[in-house]
């Protein structure tokens, strides 16, 4: 058990017999009221957003979750599978628990799983990948003074905006947590 002084974005509550991951926590005072902590969580099950006020000095359930380092080996459907790189054992993940994180997987890559127990929660990205570009339009000479962003289709699958001047088989850096062009890798 903790309070609500505990609560850091990635901790990991109970809260209406959910397992929830706290993503933003904000003390606010507002003038002659109590002080209360505004928090933003996502439910690790459904990943729902929710919201709530806990009163400030409030009593919470925090869970211990456990995380591993796997390696990404293959995908069979709906279903991708990890590897242990300590014991090499083999573990199915549904794709549904990976989340939006999916579109940037490719094999052989390193991520980090957490646990409760011996249940999935869901993956953790590196915070940037490096992708080849496998279909765009071409670019143009003279693109590079401007902001303007088209298509591209990354080795994953995944669609990218990149500058006009990327072409197809150059490898770029796209940030994991919101999908953006961050920059282009030299080889």
């Amino acid at each position: 058990m903790g309070t609500t002084a505990d609560l850091r974005p990635g901790a990991f509550i109970r809260f209406n017999n959910e397992l929830c991951q706290v993503l933003e926590s904000q003390h606010r005072t507002p003038g002659n009221l109590r002080a209360f902590y505004q928090v933003k969580m996502r439910n690790t099950r459904s990943g729902k957003l929710l919201e709530n006020r806990f009163r400030s000095g409030e009593s919470i359930e925090f869970v211990r979750v456990d995380k591993k380092q796997f390696q990404f080996l293959y995908r069979d459907g709906n279903t991708l599978y990890f590897m242990d790189q300590e014991t090499y054992d083999q573990i199915p993940v549904n794709e549904e628990t990976v989340g939006e994180s999916v579109k940037f997987l490719k094999e052989n890559q390193d991520v980090f799983i957490n646990f409760e127990g011996d249940i999935v929660l869901g993956l953790e990205m590196p915070p940037s990948v490096s992708l080849r570009i496998v279909h765009t339009e071409p670019g143009v000479k003279g693109d590079t003074a401007t902001n303007v962003v088209k298509p591209a289709t990354v080795e994953t699958g995944a669609l990218v905006n990149v500058p006009l001047f990327i072409n197809e088989g150059d490898l770029i850096r796209v940030d994991t947590s919101n999908g953006a062009y961050m920059d282009r890798v030299k080889e």
